[in-house]
Formats: C-alpha cells, structure tokens, sequence
C-alpha cells in the first residue's frame, strides 16, 4: 500500500501550487489526498505577472475535486503534507480543523511542504517561530515577525520543512520535497 501525501487546501489556491505537486507526488507512487473545509470541488486560480501591474494578477483555473473535508481527516494516516499558496490560505487557517491537522505534522515532525503563501497557514499557528522558511517574497516580514528566519529562495530546507517563493520555483522545490519525503518513509521502514 503507498503512502498518503495531504494537499491541504481551498477555493482560490493557486492552480500550479496545487496540481503540480499532486502530479508529482503520484507519479513517485505516493497516493495523493485532497482535503478542504468541504467536500465540493475547489476553483483554483492563476496568478501571474503582466507589465504595468504592481501586483499579481489573477484568473480562473482549473477545478480540483476534494477527497476529504478537513474534519473528516485523521493526520496520523498521512506521511506528509503539502500546503499550495494562492490566497486559500488566507482563510482556510481560520479552521479548526486545519490548525489540527497542521500541527500534527509539525508536532510529529513529519515533512511539511509550503508554497508561496502556504506559509501562512503555519505561521498563523505560531508553528514557524525559530524556523527558516522561504515564501511569496511580500510575506517576508510577515514571516519574520512570526518568529521565524525568512530566506527567499526556491528549494529551503529546515529539518522537516521545504519550502518555496512560488509557482516558478516548483521544480527545484518538488526535489527537495520528494528527497525530505522519501528520506522520511524510508526512515520508518
């Protein structure tokens, strides 16, 4: 039987954040489970940069169907999470169910993947303070004032966590995930 991989995430994550890692994560054998505040099928975004905009833009992607509602979710079941940026963070932090989830996977040390925004599903709970992280670069201070080192890059690894500014660093970010992952599997045998 594989090991189970947790996307935790909602409407407006950002659509590469999101289906990237789950395409990645199947095709090393891993079974990939979608979880969000509900079961209906969750609208992903595009985010991206256009010449004349201070910020991102955003536009609709793809739908991703949802496998559990975060309630309904036992963490223990899961080898590792992964938490797509976008701004389903944004709200989804705001959930009960998702701070329990979370912290189980810092509480039993067990990898955590962060993209873009993901981070601040973690450091709304206090659970990056003393850690080093990487993350849409506008969150930097965000970061820090959590407690935690903000280093800009695309593949950061502290211990259990990898994290990632964003979507164009998913490459270099889905190595050290799966180097973190596969390392952690093999370690319990």
């Amino acid at each position: 039987m594989a090991e189970k991989v947790l996307i935790l995430t909602g409407d407006a994550a950002e659509d590469l954040d999101a289906m990237y890692p789950v395409f990645r994560l199947r095709e090393a054998g891993y079974e990939v489970v979608v979880t969000a505040p509900t079961t209906k099928l969750v609208k992903l975004v595009v985010h991206d940069f256009e010449e004349g905009w201070d910020a991102y833009t955003e536009r609709q992607g793809r739908h991703l169907p949802v496998d559990l509602a975060f309630a309904d979710v036992d963490p223990a079941d899961y080898a590792a999470v992964v938490i797509p940026g976008g701004r389903a963070p944004e709200y989804i932090r705001l959930d009960a169910d998702c701070e329990r989830i979370t912290r189980h996977f810092f509480e039993a040390d067990k990898p955590v993947g962060l993209i873009c925004h993901g981070t601040q599903v973690p450091q709304a709970y206090g659970l990056l303070q003393g850690r080093t992280t990487s993350g849409y670069p506008p969150l930097a201070g965000d970061i820090v004032n959590a407690g935690a080192t903000y280093q800009e890059g695309k593949d950061v690894v502290d211990g259990n966590i990898v994290s990632c500014t964003g979507w164009p660093d998913l490459p270099e970010w889905s190595r050290a995930f799966m180097s973190v992952l596969d390392k952690y599997v093999a370690s319990r045998g």
